[in-house]
């Protein structure tokens, strides 16, 4: 009996799906509008950013060049800045920023605990007023500022712009803090009570810890706006020492001439705090600003 010698035919290779896998499904159009929206959003808003770091690396003579890239590189614009003395006044801009941070921290948060908390008379009325004082800008009140400062002898003080910068940011802690506090249940305090905790030990124990991404939204957006406040600082501060690094920075700009290339690092350098400060914490704010409207 003849027997077949000739190799079975080869079966087309099929990839088999795990039983129980789901299907992998093309991105809809929706999504990729919404992907492509967003990454050229992202462009819009890093571009001058891209453009400010690039100009202060070019020489002072190329910088009306069309050219995107600078053709020469001076990385030294970047050193001169420590050498300039504008060290000291990012300096002072941390003890601003730092310092009107914690004191909006201090007054916000027993304000927005209490009165998201407890029903006290008025506070329907206390709310409504810490929201109309977020409307106030300090340039409409600039006058009036410098006068009371100029009686009690803080003009050309730091104290005099953690006070200002406090005070104009505390509204909005207070207002963001309040939500998150009132979003978290009292059901837990009281079995902190329970448990043989008071009311600083609950607060400190249970009710902060779940409160930390609000309260580092008010951090972070507080801390941001004292870094780049610029108006109350060139009104109150005349010493260059005194001066934060907004007011410094404007040093570059002469009655004839514009030091594009010094001003532009400066900027650079002025950034790079923040934005290390917010990558950080990113995750924490984002939570911060959208769990009070779910829980």
């Amino acid at each position: 009996m003849a027997v077949n010698t000739m190799p079975p035919k080869a079966r087309p290779h099929t990839h088999v799906r795990p039983r129980g896998a789901a299907p992998r499904r093309m991105p809809g159009l929706k999504t990729v509008i919404v992907a492509a929206s967003a990454y050229v959003i992202a462009f819009v808003f890093l571009f001058p950013y891209v453009v400010m770091l690039l100009t202060s690396l070019r020489a002072q003579d190329s910088l009306r060049d069309v050219t995107f890239w600078p053709e020469e590189w001076v990385w030294s614009n970047l050193t001169n800045f420590w050498t300039s003395g504008l060290a000291g006044n990012l300096w002072v801009t941390m003890k601003v920023a730092g310092g009107s941070t914690i004191l909006v921290l201090l007054v916000a948060l027993p304000a927005a605990y209490y009165s998201a908390r407890h029903r006290f008379r008025g506070r329907t009325a206390f709310l409504i007023l810490v929201l109309i004082t977020q409307m106030f800008q300090p340039t409409a009140m600039l006058v009036g500022i410098y006068r009371e400062f100029y009686q009690f002898g803080l003009v050309d003080s730091i104290w005099s712009l953690i006070l200002v910068n406090g005070g104009f940011n505390l509204a909005f802690a207070v207002w963001i803090l309040n939500a998150y506090f009132a979003s978290i249940p009292r059901e837990l305090e009281e079995a902190a009570f329970i448990d043989g905790n008071g009311r600083f030990g609950a607060l400190f124990r249970i009710t902060l810890p779940l409160a930390m991404p609000g309260v580092i939204t008010a951090l972070i957006f507080t801390f941001i706006a004292a870094w780049n406040e610029f108006v109350v600082a060139l009104t109150l501060t005349t010493t260059p020492a005194n001066q934060p690094l907004t007011v410094a920075l404007n040093s570059f700009i002469g009655q004839y001439q514009v030091d594009w290339q010094n001003l532009f690092a400066g900027s650079v350098i002025a950034t790079i705090p923040v934005i290390i400060l917010f990558a950080l914490i990113e995750r924490k704010v984002v939570g911060g600003l959208t769990a009070g409207s779910i829980k």
